[in-house]
């Protein structure tokens, strides 16, 4: 089941990136302290109560110099597109203006679920001041205060009653569902047709009932796998194509029903800051990753400059150090062979399972190998550890105190971990626990 998108929606300054950090700040963390993954966000995942939902800000879309007016309508329009609930946030201070109104139209036209939000009612005092905004048609108003959090649960108790009733999808568990991401202009629909006119198998195209990608089963070697295409994104004209940042709202879409993500990078143009903010996002939702540096053909193809283009996504992607790199031109089909082995064995990494004593082996010859380190006068002592889940393997490591379990140690079980049972491709978590 995806998770209900909801877009903040509103003229600058009425305090939309305010309430968005508020909604997601103390509740999920939307980066990781990890080195090499962008700070930046548009998006994030917040909760409320026992919903999950993604939000997108707005207000940290960039558009460059274009007149205000150009930068508000472009934002409003791509987030209409995406969400399935929009949240039109006024001030309540300044009143209406002909900015407002405008964002009002849009929101009309869309025939999607808007709750109108009036930001910055500091004070009961100041309530009165939320009624001339019934005129823009909306309904209720909700008198929030972004700054000191008030209103926003009433605020979000409606936004939550708008989500569509969830559908649940049939999976097929033997089926591999891999998506393909990166900036526009990378070569994601090239790869997708030399995938399927190399193979000549495909089934059907299923479109998505609760989705805009298109789903596309075949079969290689006797394994069936779907490709979650985002062709989508290539259809909304000009909007997507004059800022790359859009093309992460459609990519999160893709990540969150995929086992496996194809990270693709432009092997002519290099590297540049938009490939590590979306392979962040894929990253960060546990899925396994398969680096794809397309475009092969363009740039001096030897072992040599393979090596050298290697060793630049390392540096440039540490966080995705667990996940092979395949070199390859969707254009002229060179090497397009080699990447679904690559995917076959991320993703049978990705549901992995390690019987619990064969793991504390692994775990002890460790502790054998470099001894818990101690922290203002106590050593950590880890009892054992066993595996709770997949989709990323995630393991629980039973310890006397979860704090003096320091991150660099845990790096280090977790190469001991990688060592011993592979688990190229997926990322895994450690969790410290206190034993009961």
């Amino acid at each position: 089941m995806r998770k209900s998108i909801v877009a903040i929606v509103g003229r600058p300054n009425v305090g939309k990136s305010t309430i968005f950090n508020r909604l997601v700040g103390e509740r999920i963390s939307i980066v990781e302290d990890t080195p090499g993954v962008t700070r930046d966000r548009i998006y994030a995942q917040a909760e409320w109560l026992t919903t999950t939902f993604n939000l997108i800000d707005t207000g940290g879309i960039e558009l460059g110099d274009e007149p205000l007016l150009v930068q508000m309508r472009e934002q409003a329009e791509v987030a209409i597109r995406e969400a399935d609930v929009i949240i039109f946030m006024v001030n309540g201070r300044e009143g209406i203006t002909a900015a407002d109104e405008e964002v009002a139209k849009l929101l009309f036209k869309s025939n999607k679920p808007v709750v109108l939000g009036v930001n910055k009612i500091d004070n009961p005092n100041m309530r009165d001041e939320i009624y001339e905004f019934y005129s823009l048609g909306f309904g209720e108003p909700f008198p929030i205060s972004g700054t000191h959090g008030l209103g926003l649960g009433d605020l979000l108790d409606q936004v939550v009653d708008y989500f569509p009733i969830k559908e649940t999808e049939i999976v097929d568990e033997d089926t591999i569902h891999f998506s393909l991401i990166g900036r526009p202009n990378v070569g994601k629909s090239s790869l997708v047709n030399a995938l399927l006119q190399q193979e000549r198998v495909i089934v059907s195209e299923i479109a998505g009932t609760t989705r805009d990608a298109i789903d596309t089963p075949f079969t290689n070697n006797g394994r069936d796998y779907v490709i979650i295409d985002t062709a989508g994104m290539r259809k909304r004209g000009k909007i997507y194509e004059s800022t790359e940042k859009y093309s992460i709202l459609r990519a999160l879409k893709a990540i969150e029903r995929s086992d496996v993500v194809l990270t693709l990078i432009d092997a002519e143009t290099g590297i540049i800051e938009q490939d590590k903010k979306i392979a962040g996002y894929a990253h960060e939702a546990g899925k396994a990753v398969v680096i794809v540096v397309n475009k092969w053909d363009t740039v001096e193809s030897d072992e040599k400059a393979m090596k050298a283009f290697e060793d630049k996504v390392r540096v440039h992607f540490p966080f995705l150090d667990y996940a092979p790199i395949v070199f390859l031109s969707a254009k002229t089909k060179k090497r397009t062979h080699t990447l679904l082995p690559h995917v076959l064995e991320a993703s049978e990494n990705h549901t992995k399972r390690i019987e619990t004593n064969v793991l504390n082996d692994v775990i002890m010859d460790a502790l054998a190998m470099n001894p818990t380190p101690t922290m203002k006068g106590k050593r950590l002592k880890i009892l054992y550890a066993t595996q709770v889940s997949v989709k990323p393997p995630s393991f629980v490591v039973f310890v006397n105190d979860p704090e003096l379990l320091h991150f660099s140690y845990e790096r280090f079980l977790e190469n001991r971990i990688r060592e011993a049972f592979g688990f190229e491709g997926t990322p895994i978590k450690i969790f410290a626990r206190r034993r009961q």
